[in-house]
């Protein structure tokens, strides 16, 4: 029995990158071995065994035969008889397809020290074709190591399986798990470009695809072209370090100008609507979660109002505020207010400029919370006001505190 650790733990030692897990592989031992070792079974598809101690994943070699379409669809063999390098062989990217023994010697069997130097995403063998998931998964990868390119006979490979319609078999979850942890990587416009080459995006996310080469009016937007406005937005959100419903917002804000009538062209009036109802069969079809759905929903609703903010007067920002439900929900509307920062600078030459309206906003939010509404509320009731006017009592105090604020 000899124990190796394997992928992105020695890939990370050797970029000098911290590491997260660490995963370890097994050779020569078997389910009833590991058992009396005191290692705990965890694995449903294949044998995997936490320590006893440490709590590390370890699973025993293992190889894989495609049997079915998906990531499902396999039949995989575990025995002391397969080797290193054939569980090795199995997995998706060369660089994740290194080994290390207990004396720290770095077991490369297909070039993965190689292609680290190079700065390459290379598949490790045609095997690669068999499982959809691992063309997301490089695409998530070019999204962590962004100055690494794809070699081009991968590219070949990912077209042909979208081809295939190897990508319609995924499953929904699986997809957004991918997704949700390339948007939060360090320049996840990187994922979408890679998905895009090789037409793994127009098959999962088309409301997406279907941006690149929609123009806007320069004046407001230099960079023209609507799918480049949207990767610029992307990175934005990564710069200023934002959640994961932050970044999703930002990717679904501007659907709606996919689907804007040629003839109205580069004018986008009403994109906001239908960028929300889109955004609806986006988060059914990959069963998004419900904290990215409505902050994302509001975003797309909302971000010309708030780009225009600084024009409105206090009775309609306190409109704005309820429509965001900031009252509810203050901490989300300051993710709100995030969202539209990275949508305004996200834009050719202006990503470095201020974006006063989040101040501002925030500022009437902080005023509009100070009054006192219980007070209000028992004032209105002495006067005789009931249900819906006691509410609009309650915004006119709101509304006259903003304009004592300069509102």
């Amino acid at each position: 029995m000899k124990t190796y650790l394997v992928g992105g733990a020695v890939r990370d030692r050797l970029l000098g990158r911290p590491s997260g897990d660490r995963d370890w592989v097994v050779v020569g031992s078997t389910p009833q071995a590991m058992s009396a070792l005191g290692y705990m079974p965890v694995g449903k598809d294949f044998p995997v065994f936490l320590h006893p101690q440490t709590k590390e994943e370890y699973a025993l070699a293992r190889t894989e035969r495609k049997s079915g379409h998906g990531y499902h669809g396999f039949q995989v063999h575990a025995s002391p008889e397969v080797t290193l390098e054939e569980d090795l062989a199995r997995r998706d990217l060369t660089i994740n397809a290194m080994a290390e023994d207990e004396t720290g010697h770095v077991i490369d069997p297909y070039g993965g020290q190689r292609d680290l130097r190079d700065r390459v995403l290379r598949h490790v063998s045609p095997a690669f074709a068999e499982d959809p998931v691992r063309i997301l998964r490089l695409a998530r990868f070019a999204a962590r190591f962004h100055d690494f390119g794809v070699a081009e006979d991968t590219v070949v490979l990912m077209r042909k399986m979208v081809e295939a319609g190897e990508v319609d078999h995924l499953v929904a979850e699986r997809v957004w798990q991918e997704l949700a942890r390339g948007l939060m990587e360090d320049k996840p416009s990187r994922m979408f470009e890679v998905l895009r080459d090789c037409g793994a995006l127009a098959r999962l996310l088309p409301e997406v695809d279907r941006l690149w080469g929609v123009p806007q009016r320069a004046d407001y937007h230099p960079e023209v072209d609507t799918g480049v406005h949207l990767m610029m937005v992307l990175d934005m959100s990564a710069r200023l370090h934002t959640s994961l419903a932050v970044r999703y917002a930002c990717l679904g804000h501007d659907l709606g100008k996919g689907t804007t009538p040629p003839d109205v062209l580069p004018r986008h009036l009403g994109h906001e609507g239908r960028s929300a109802q889109l955004l609806k069969q986006v988060n059914e079809r990959l069963r998004v979660p419900v904290d990215c759905r409505e902050l994302a929903d509001v975003v797309a609703r909302e971000h010309g109002n708030m780009h225009r903010s600084d024009t409105l007067n206090a009775a309609a920002v306190l409109r704005l505020l309820e429509r965001c439900d900031a009252f509810r929900k203050p901490q989300r509307f300051r993710e709100i207010l995030q969202a539209c920062e990275c949508d305004a600078r996200g834009r050719l030459g202006l990503q470095d400029e201020p974006y006063p309206q989040a101040e501002r906003l925030s500022l009437a939010l902080d005023i509009a919370l100070a009054v006192p509404t219980a007070e209000v509320s028992a004032a209105a009731q002495q006067r005789g006001l009931r249900g819906e006017a006691i509410g609009q009592a309650i915004a006119q105090a709101r509304t006259e505190a903003l304009v004592q604020g300069g509102f």
